[in-house]
């Protein structure tokens, strides 16, 4: 095999891991819509409920195309906390049903569940299993864009570099730098930020919270610093540092992004990161 096929093989691996890692963090994050399918007299149905939202506005729940024999309530209340439900009906706007949100600070939270019937038959409830939207900050594109580009490259570099490693490629060094930079502007530059514009504070992370956005990107910056300086020197190459690295990295992006994220205390006023937010709208406090 001549250099330049095994070259195109290695990219060909390091960008399907890649993808695969990038669909599974924002498929699995606990602010992606969820979706539902009902059954209509109509035939199936599916409609999708928010989970994050911005400050700027009230959050507006739209059950696009709803068929016309659909109708029901919406009920939502503080998150968390022990305020009666609010109820109200689903108000029909064209051909679709919709109900708006009061707007929340940042980082508060709503939990809400709509009820659906048809012709005096129950055909959904999400009572038992409320969705909680978190309300965000806007942040502006001019640092949201960079900030995923950055963070994408890095992986994309950081896994080149692995298998570089793996596979005893001398080139791993010049992937290593390129890894370095572009997570400490991605993570550790734009991240806080991001994290300002959208939730009030720079950082959330160690030692100042919980975060576990913040503190799984230190963790991984910390170790390729390890890999840069353990790899300084050209005649003394570390590749298992750089290896090391790219595999906490890898680990880093299978954790579902936003866990341990932000929360308002609404009694304290005061915004809080000691929960995991998994998927599937589960908090479990620490």
């Amino acid at each position: 095999m001549n250099k330049k096929t095994r070259t195109a093989l290695l990219w060909a691996f390091t960008i399907i891991i890649t993808v695969v890692s990038a669909i599974y963090q924002r498929s699995t994050g606990p602010t992606k819509p969820e979706r539902f399918t009902i059954d209509t007299e109509a035939g199936e149905y599916g409609f999708t409920l928010g989970r994050s939202h911005v400050v700027t506005r009230d959050f507006i729940v739209r059950l696009d195309d709803a068929p016309g024999t659909l109708y029901g309530t919406i009920a939502y209340r503080r998150y968390p906390t022990n305020d009666e439900w609010t109820v109200q009906k689903l108000e029909r706007d064209e051909g679709d049903l919709k109900a708006e949100l009061p707007v929340q600070p940042p980082a508060g939270w709503i939990e809400y569940y709509i009820v659906l019937d048809e012709n005096g038959k129950r055909v959904f409830s999400g009572e038992d299993e409320p969705v909680r939207l978190r309300f965000r900050g806007n942040v502006p594109a001019g640092f949201m864009i960079p900030h995923i580009l950055f963070m994408f490259v890095a992986m994309l570099f950081s896994n080149m570099t692995g298998i570089m490693v793996i596979f005893r490629h001398p080139g791993y060094r010049k992937y290593m730098k390129l890894t370095f930079w572009t997570l400490l502007v991605g993570g550790l530059v734009l991240g806080p930020v991001i994290q300002k514009y959208a939730f009030g504070d720079f950082w959330t992370g160690w030692p100042f919270g919980q975060d576990l956005t913040d503190n799984k990107t230190l963790v991984a910056f910390l170790f390729w610093a390890l890999a840069m300086y353990t790899n300084r020197k050209p005649e003394e190459p570390r590749p298992v540092f750089a290896l090391a690295a790219s595999a906490v990295l890898l680990l880093v992006y299978f954790i579902p992004h936003s866990m341990m994220g932000s929360m308002l205390d609404y009694e304290t006023g005061e915004v809080v990161t000691g929960f995991i937010s998994l998927p599937f709208n589960t908090l479990i406090p620490l």
